[in-house]
């Protein structure tokens, strides 16, 4: 097809929206290691998992058979009021580059929450709700999960408690004056109000805390309160389920106008958008029906694929939540503060962990200059301040468009734009005056963040 006969802007139909979840698990010939009670080793049940999650996640949690979960009335209901997002074809962009690739990127951005979060937070709120809990409790690097299920606990009448990792607690307080409006407490973390926080204070003085830390108070106010349930954003299975819906509508888009990817990319944090996004296309390699690259690009200061151990880890810094195999630097590492909060995990989705370890994915690195530099570039052609997260694919798209342009190759390149900048202004700022460095965690500083992990 001719540049003028795919829009700038593919959306599909309501009809054509999803009515099932895709859990890729089904599909893979290694399933992902089970989760293990840190105490027992054993392998985690559904009972044991629903003291900590409601009973339905739980149970989608351990789900390794079913290939598609029908998404509740309710669930599309409300997706309806954002979705289908679009698929957009980047033009400008291409322009620029003067590539012959064609790069399209899934924007996730169009809603309040300004992130992919939404389509797992109003999942995990209605079965909440379905349960009859009082409320849920939620860890947040950057914010986009804090404002999304602080989004979704109003919409359904529920209390949330955000843990906001401390760094953009203080870098992005606009993000969370949105929790506080839709109702959400927020605590920077780590804090003095939970046993755990206090812990990680008096072994880390001074953090700006992680992912990990705000996981290990999460669970810690879920668990001494009655009527509530810990809820998360990224890395578990259940997760990855929901956001599903972003690869499955891209790949309906796609086939809309015959469009063969050649090349998938998403951001690695905890593998929520990653997951998502590529996870309908990892089931067609798995199956024989494409050959498409899948790439992760992760931060160089938390490099947990390309330079992690798989092995079982805790998924939390305060060690109270099961062990999950995964990729990770090990559970008591810190990244530096970096703007790309959501990317500050030490470790990755035990679904992207094995679909890497088996081959079916690649991984690469980007410094955080690099990112922002590519950020500026693709805000100036195509008029959306990406956020940073979000901008780490964007480097590897430009990098991979580029590498067309060397060879001649009119490759076809998609990647995740998960969401927008426009509360990371402290970031851009630091950018625009030359302040911004990059910082790449020595081999040792590894080394003695995983010689502490568990040994089964």
């Amino acid at each position: 097809m001719n540049k003028q006969e795919i829009p700038y802007k593919i959306y599909l139909e309501e009809s054509e929206m999803p009515k099932a979840w895709y859990n890729v698990r089904a599909d893979m010939v290694n399933k992902p290691a089970p989760l293990l009670n840190p105490e027992t080793k054993k392998p985690m049940t559904e009972e044991e998992l629903s003291q900590i999650f409601c009973r339905e996640l739980a149970r989608q949690e351990l789900n390794d058979t079913d290939a598609w979960i029908e998404i509740p009335q309710e669930i599309r209901d409300f997706y309806r009021m954002y979705r289908p997002s679009p698929l957009v074809r980047a033009y400008c962009l291409e322009e620029k580059l003067q590539t012959p690739a064609k790069i399209y990127y899934k924007f996730e951005g169009n809603n309040t929450s300004g992130s992919h979060k939404l389509n797992s937070a109003i999942a995990q709120a209605y079965y909440a709700k379905q349960q009859g809990l009082k409320g849920v409790t939620t860890e947040t690097g950057a914010g986009q999960w804090g404002t999304a299920l602080s989004m979704a606990c109003s919409y359904f009448g529920l209390d949330c408690k955000v843990f906001m990792v401390k760094v953009s607690y203080e870098q992005k307080p606009f993000r969370r004056e949105v929790m506080r409006t839709y109702g959400a407490n927020v605590t920077p973390s780590p804090s003095d109000t939970t046993a755990v926080g206090r812990r990680i204070l008096e072994e880390f003085p001074g953090t700006t805390g992680s992912l990990g830390c705000a996981i290990s108070e999460a669970v810690e106010a879920a668990a001494s309160r009655e009527g509530y349930r810990y809820v998360l954003g990224s890395v578990m299975n259940q997760v990855l389920l929901h956001q599903s819906v972003i690869g499955l509508e891209t790949k309906a888009a796609l086939d809309k106008y015959d469009i063969k990817p050649d090349i998938i990319i998403g951001c690695a944090g905890g593998g929520s958008n990653l997951g998502g996004l590529v996870g309908p296309f990892a089931g067609q390699k798995i199956r024989g029906e494409s050959d498409v690259r899948l790439i992760a690009v992760e931060p160089a200061s938390c490099p947990s694929l390309t330079r992690g151990s798989y092995i079982y880890d805790f998924c939390d810094t305060g060690k109270v939540c099961p062990l999950q195999k995964m990729y990770t630097l090990g559970s008591g590492f810190i990244p530096s503060s970096s703007h790309a909060g959501g990317l500050r995990y030490h470790g990755m989705s035990s679904v992207v962990s094995q679909l890497y370890h088996d081959g079916l994915m690649e991984a690469v690195t980007v410094s955080q200059t690099e990112v922002f530099q590519a950020a500026v570039e693709f805000a100036r052609v195509e008029g959306i301040l990406p956020a940073p997260e979000s901008s780490h694919a964007i480097r590897v798209a430009m990098d991979e468009a580029m590498k067309c342009k060397e060879t001649g190759e009119e490759k076809t390149i998609v990647f995740g734009l998960t969401g927008t900048g426009y509360f990371d202004m402290f970031a851009y700022q630091r950018f625009n005056d030359g302040q911004m460095s990059d910082y790449i965690p020595t081999d040792e500083e590894i080394a003695q963040s995983l010689a502490k992990a568990p040994r089964l």
